[in-house]
């Protein structure tokens, strides 16, 4: 496993935000340097239509549902990843979370 630092993105209602967050940071994801909990964090609107089949936290089956959520981005090393991504979808109250990842190319070095 290699120290490939990821750009782990998600969206969650405002309801459970908190409680998603700190199982993603428990997990070990938001660790920059000496800090950790790190994130950033920006209200907007959701959509979704559950469609057959599902089972909406939120909606109903076959009408479209706009929700406050918010988009929680944070960075993870690969170590942590599995557990994190474990972690966030355990503490999330939807079935499928839109979830995004990146791999993050390396900074340089600071200039002497």
């Amino acid at each position: 496993m290699t120290n490939t630092v990821y750009k782990l993105c998600f969206y969650v209602p405002e309801t459970h935000v908190e409680e998603v967050k700190n199982a993603v940071f428990e997990a070990g994801a938001g660790r920059i340097g000496d800090y950790d909990c790190c994130a950033f964090q920006t209200l907007g609107e959701g959509q979704f239509r559950p469609l057959d089949g599902s089972r909406p936290f939120l909606g109903e089956q076959g009408r479209v549902e706009r929700v406050a959520e918010y988009k929680v981005e944070m960075i993870c090393l690969e170590s942590q990843l599995r557990a994190a991504l474990a972690a966030l979808r355990l503490a999330h109250p939807y079935e499928e979370p839109a979830i995004d990842l990146w791999p993050l190319t390396p900074l340089p070095d600071s200039p002497a």
